[in-house]
């Protein structure tokens, strides 16, 4: 995974994309992968370093250190969990609903 760096950003420029992250609920930093996850389509691009395996965000890290495919990492979650969780709060709603309160 790269870092990538952005220097002398106008302050208008900065203070709108702090404030777009906040009505989307997200930190300066998720907006920021947002907006160039949708520019690029969503889909990364294959590279000569190896294929697109989706996201890396959204692969558990422990999983990349190992070498295993996302394949393999999703069948090891389906046979983990096999049914859905309901009946329970989302994470996501719980994190705007904390935010919100504030």
């Amino acid at each position: 995974m790269a870092t990538i760096s952005i220097k002398d950003v106008p302050d208008p420029w900065a203070e709108a994309l702090r404030q777009r992250a906040a009505r989307n609920h997200r930190s300066l930093q998720g907006e920021l992968m947002a907006i160039i996850e949708a520019s690029l389509g969503g889909v990364p691009q294959a590279t000569s370093a190896g294929p697109a395996i989706g996201p890396a965000w959204q692969v558990p890290a422990v999983a990349l250190r190992e070498g295993r495919s996302v394949e393999e990492v999703a069948r090891e979650m389906a046979t983990k969990y096999p049914q859905p969780v309901t009946n329970v709060p989302l994470g996501v709603d719980i994190t705007r609903s904390d935010r919100d309160a504030r």
